[in-house]
Formats: C-alpha cells, sequence, structure tokens
C-alpha cells in the first residue's frame, strides 16, 4: 500500500514540475497578460490537450471513489500512472525543443512560482483529508482519489499561472511602482541629461544600436540593451546603468497596445523622438493600422517645445498619418511643427541618401543634409533598407552638432544588431541571420537584398507571425516576392507556410525546389547538404519565438 502510494507520488512531482514550468516559460512569452495566455491556449490546443485529458479524468477519479467498486478503482489508479508518465515524456521533450529564448527566473516568476506551490498545499490539505474520512474503513481506496487528484493537479497548470498572477497583482503593482519612482528620481538627479525615444514597428533597435555609436564621437551615451523597449526594462537600465557621466541616453520604446508608448513617455519625458517605421506588425493586438499609428506617434505628441522630432520620410503610413494631422487644423505638439524627415528630401529640409552603390561586401552612398552639407560614406551594412535606418541616426547626430565628415569612421565601423541582417562567414558559405521578428516590409527588403548575391541562394523561414486576419496574405506576398531572388526555399512549418508556398509557386518558382520541414534545423542540415560549386548563401528569415 505505501509503495503504491509513494509510486503515484514520484509519478506526479516531476509531471507538476514539468507542466508547470512549461506553462511559466509560454506565460512569460505571452509577456503576463492573461488575454494572450488564453488566446494562445486556444491555437496551441493541440499541444496541450493531455492536460485537459488530465483535469477532466482525474475528477471522474475522485467521483468514481464512492462507488466502491475495486476493479473501478485499480482501473483508474492504471489509468492515472499512464496518464502521468506521458506527461512526464512528452513535456520533457517540449522542454528541449523549446529552448530559443529559455525560461528567466525573474523575480516575478519566482514569486509566482511559490503562490502556485502555496496554493497547491491548500488544495492538497482540504480534499485529502476530506478523501480519508470517508474512506476510513478501507485504504485501497484511499489510492484511487489520491491519484485522481494528483492527476487533477497536474493538468490545472494549464491555468495555474495566470490564477498566481491574478493573485499576486497588487504585490506586482506595488513593486513596479517602487521602481518606476525610483527610476524617476535617478532621472531627476540628471536633469542636464538629453533623452532620445527612438520607437517603430521595425528598424527601432538597429537605429539605436547605430546611434550610439554615431553619437559617442562626441557625447558619453547610454543605451537600452538588447531589445530592452518595455517600461520595466527601461526602468532595470536605468536603476542599473545610468550615471552622472551620461549626456545622452537612447531609449528604445516598444508597444503591443494603444497607449504603451505614452507609458513609457510619461516617466522616461524624452527630448527629442525617433519614429523609424509604420508598418503592419503585432496586429492581432493592435488589431488595425490605424491604431499603431496613433500608438507611434504617442512619442511625437510626448516631446517638449524644444524638441525635434525624426520621421522616416519614405514610409507610406507616417507620410499618411502627418497628412492628416495637418489636414484636421487641431493644435498640434511643438514637434510638428519642426519635423526633421530623414531619407525623403522633403521640401528642401530632410537628410536624404543619394549615390546609392549597393554590393554583397557593403554599401556606399552620399548623405545631404538639410544646410546643404554631405559626406560619402562606405559601410558594411547590406540591403538599401539599412541606409533608412543609418540615414535617421545620421540626422540626430548632425542636429545634435555632430560635423558630416567626423562621421566616417564611425559608419564604417556599424555593424548590424544581433538577428537583423548578420552576416556569418562558415567556410564555403554565407549565413545571412534575419531572424529577429520578422515583418512583411522588412522580410521583402531581406529576400531583395539575397537576390543581389551571385552565388547558390537559399531562403530558409516559417513565415511571419502577429499579423492578425491578415496574417496568411502577408505570407502569400513574401512567397511571391522571394520567388525571384531565391534558388531553394525551405520552409518551416506544414501548415503555417502553405501560404508562402502558394505564393512560390504561383510565380512559378520550382516545386522540386520549394520544400517543407517541420524543424528548421533540418532545413538547415538541408540546406548544407545541397551541393554546388557556387558559393552559398542562406537567409534565415524569422525564427518563431517557443510560443509558436
Amino acid at each position: 500500500m505505501i509503495f503504491l502510494t509513494l509510486f503515484t507520488i514520484a509519478l506526479a512531482i516531476p509531471a507538476y514540475w514539468l507542466t508547470l514550468r512549461y506553462n511559466m516559460h509560454m506565460f512569460q512569452l505571452n509577456v503576463y497578460k492573461t488575454g494572450e495566455q488564453l488566446e494562445w491556449i486556444r491555437r496551441n490546443f493541440r499541444l496541450q490537450w493531455i492536460l485537459v485529458f488530465a483535469m477532466v479524468f482525474g475528477f471522474v477519479s475522485m467521483l468514481c471513489t464512492k462507488a466502491g467498486s475495486v476493479f473501478l478503482d485499480a482501473l483508474c489508479i492504471v489509468i492515472g500512472w499512464i496518464a502521468l508518465a506521458v506527461i512526464i515524456i512528452v513535456y520533457r521533450l517540449m522542454k528541449e525543443m523549446n529552448s530559443k529564448k529559455p525560461l528567466v527566473c525573474t523575480p516575478r516568476v519566482k514569486r509566482m512560482i511559490v503562490t502556485i506551490v502555496l496554493l497547491t498545499f491548500c488544495m492538497l490539505s482540504s480534499p485529502l483529508s476530506a478523501v480519508k474520512y470517508l474512506n476510513a474503513g478501507d485504504n485501497n481506496l484511499l489510492i484511487a482519489p489520491l491519484n485522481g487528484f494528483l492527476l487533477w493537479l497536474t493538468g490545472a497548470q494549464i491555468f495555474m499561472n495566470m490564477l498566481a498572477c491574478f493573485i499576486n497583482s497588487h504585490i506586482e503593482r506595488c513593486i513596479n511602482d517602487y521602481y518606476l519612482n525610483d527610476a524617476k528620481r535617478i532621472l531627476a538627479e540628471n536633469g542636464d541629461l538629453t533623452i532620445i525615444g527612438v520607437t517603430g514597428s521595425y528598424g527601432k533597435t538597429s537605429v539605436k544600436f547605430y546611434l550610439e555609436t554615431l553619437l559617442r564621437a562626441k557625447y558619453s551615451v547610454l543605451v537600452t540593451p538588447e531589445s530592452y523597449n518595455t517600461p520595466m526594462g527601461i526602468v532595470k537600465t536605468i536603476r542599473g546603468s545610468l550615471r552622472r557621466s551620461h549626456e545622452v541616453f537612447v531609449c528604445e520604446m516598444g508597444a503591443r497596445y494603444v497607449g504603451e508608448i505614452k507609458e513609457i513617455c510619461d516617466f522616461v519625458k524624452p527630448r527629442h523622438g525617433i519614429i523609424t517605421s509604420i508598418g503592419p506588425q503585432h496586429l492581432d493586438t493592435f488589431e488595425n493600422i490605424e491604431n499603431i499609428k496613433f500608438t507611434k506617434f504617442e512619442l511625437a505628441d510626448a516631446l517638449p517645445e524644444d524638441g525635434q522630432l525624426f520621421l522616416n520620410g519614405d514610409n507610406e503610413y507616417i507620410a499618411e498619418y502627418m497628412e492628416y494631422m495637418r489636414e484636421t487644423g487641431a493644435e498640434l505638439p511643438p514637434a510638428y511643427d519642426m519635423p526633421i524627415i530623414y531619407h525623403a528630401d522633403v521640401a528642401d529640409r530632410g537628410y536624404y541618401a543619394s549615390d546609392i552603390k549597393l554590393s554583397s561586401r557593403g554599401t556606399e552612398f552620399k548623405a545631404n543634409a538639410p544646410d546643404g552639407s554631405s559626406c560619402t560614406y562606405n559601410m558594411k551594412l547590406v540591403g538599401a533598407h539599412n541606409i533608412i535606418n543609418v540615414m535617421g541616426a545620421i540626422a540626430v547626430a548632425h542636429e545634435m552638432g555632430i560635423d558630416l565628415e567626423e562621421l566616417r569612421i564611425p559608419i564604417r565601423r556599424l555593424q548590424p544588431a544581433a538577428h537583423r541582417m548578420e552576416m556569418k562567414e562558415q567556410g564555403g558559405l554565407t549565413i545571412i541571420d534575419d531572424a529577429y521578428n520578422s515583418n512583411p516590409i522588412g522580410s521583402k527588403a531581406a529576400v531583395e537584398t539575397l537576390a543581389m548575391f551571385e552565388g547558390m541562394r537559399i531562403l530558409i523561414t516559417p513565415g511571419m507571425v502577429e499579423l492578425g486576419t491578415d496574417e496568411d496574405d502577408y505570407n502569400r506576398k513574401l512567397g511571391v516576392y522571394a520567388a525571384s531572388c531565391c534558388d531553394f526555399a525551405l520552409l518551416v512549418g506544414h501548415k503555417r507556410t502553405e501560404p508562402i508556398r502558394e505564393g512560390l509557386l504561383s510565380e512559378g518558382f520550382p516545386e522540386k525546389k520549394c520544400l517543407v520541414f517541420d524543424r528548421v534545423e533540418e532545413a538547415i542540415e538541408y540546406a548544407y547538404s545541397i551541393r554546388t560549386d557556387k558559393h552559398k548563401y542562406i537567409l534565415l528569415e524569422n525564427d518563431l519565438p517557443d510560443n509558436y
């Protein structure tokens, strides 16, 4: 009897922990948003149906105990053991597969885990004591409800992280407010600091790092690291890295919902702002392009009277929004009256590039400023779309008093941000790593850049996500663009990439060179195995996060 009990507990503990950990990982990737987590569960139910079965069967097992059937109890126990064993195997495999961005055990995650464990002990104490009284005369019956309850508890981990988040919400709010107020205090103590906000649907991380390189020709600069662009990520940067010696703070601002840029601006209070682009990104949360426009221009609305707004004049959505704002005749914030528009010669006010020469080895171009000055630059970055981002950084640096000639060496030193058209030489082939968070405009630019190279051109992509109801249409267009730009198209994921395949084949792309794989590793292995006398160029376009 004791052996059976211990065996049940020995199966339940690892099953419980693996399911808790996996669902906490997905909750973290879904930025602790209950709505997004529930939508993720709906979309990915096939991955976790075993947990729903565990909850239902576990509950049924507890009820069946009252029937007093020894055979029924034994059957429930065996099925429960099998279910727990299957859960252990499945979630160990899923843990190994989901390792692109592993679970980060932040203090918040640790607090949620503690809450879940405490809830578990509270639930264990009450039902089990009742079971003991119900079965006081027959210890053999105790294993069935214990087995059923532990199975139910394991399955419940699909929802427990959201419950823990709700229970901890007040504590988290108090902790966040403390950190936020401390960051505000630090910024107030650095009153001479020039803060530059950078936002956009894409390009903001690249522009941020280009700005860091260029502005260091004259200033001491701090930038938010990696893709830190949420309020608490920015707060962490300020509290951990900002020093009195810093003269400029370049702050990347990201958003998935209307109002999130304003939330950041309310405490950071940027003096200057850059909107790198507006496009169909995160449409599943923004719902439409109008909300994206409104949200990105929350940065412009927050700038002071002596601030400057730098815009991508080549971006049609930015141009549309600016025209709309002027036509409304409403009283506009000061920044709207004096925009510096870069990479587009608008009314002789803009910074723009000319004499552009693109090659697989880099880019040469001339930067022209509104004051009539110009300078020719060479950089290692490839692709016409990179010129837009670099021109943005040049515009800001020049307006902040750095002569165009002084930027020659910094521009030559520019390196692509990680996983953003990052060139990696590997013997007889070149990896073009553009795996970070692809979008319709960026993916088109990436495959057009691939077309510039002379050799065997191979595209590997799982397609684009977070594009709402238009996702299939955008992926189909990616296939159309890619058809004339690559020699092989290796797609990852049969169902998700079907629209890309349709787009490729509609343009006459050879079906035998359009292959679909289950995992990106398999696609890369196949790309390596292709025999050719030419130099291989492999474009990794997007890499879906673990919650996809």
